[in-house]
């Protein structure tokens, strides 16, 4: 006895029939509908920093790239709140979360080198001298040697 697997199907079709796989995809499209709902009261700018994560119970969350955006956002809640709320799909709307998750595949820190003047490096150093604190210390005096060196 032999065992014969099915059929190659097209994944639009698994998508489509297979039952998990169609759940899933549903959700997949609700949360895109909605993310073109939210991103439409949206500023330009906040459009691609802002991204419908879940809508239940009337809770709306949405995920932010960063703290300054979503800061932002936070001082504009309301203002999104009483816009969303006009729309048939988050008619039940009742409050807007805010979590900050960073973007995958963006090191921080990469690109950015900090470079002090001579005058900024000796006053950190100075100041330095004047703490303490042994690892506060120790922070200042690594800070101030990042010494511009083209002075």
């Amino acid at each position: 006895m032999s065992f014969r697997p099915l059929p190659a199907q097209a994944p639009a079709t698994l998508l489509r029939e297979a039952k998990p796989l169609k759940a899933l995809f549903n959700e997949a499209q609700r949360l895109a509908h909605l993310q073109r709902l939210v991103e439409s009261q949206l500023q330009p700018a906040a459009r691609e920093h802002c991204h419908v994560a879940s809508w239940r119970g009337g809770c709306l969350l949405l995920i932010v790239t960063d703290g300054h955006w979503a800061t932002r956002l936070r001082y504009q809640q309301r203002r999104l709140q009483r816009q969303l709320q006009a729309l048939e799909e988050f008619a039940t709307l009742t409050k807007i979360l805010f979590k900050v998750q960073p973007q995958s595949g963006h090191n921080r820190g990469t690109g950015r080198t900090l470079h002090l003047s001579k005058a900024a490096a000796e006053n950190i150093q100075a100041s330095a001298e004047g703490i303490r604190d042994p690892r506060l210390r120790a922070a200042l005096g690594r800070l101030a040697s990042h010494v511009r060196d083209d002075e």
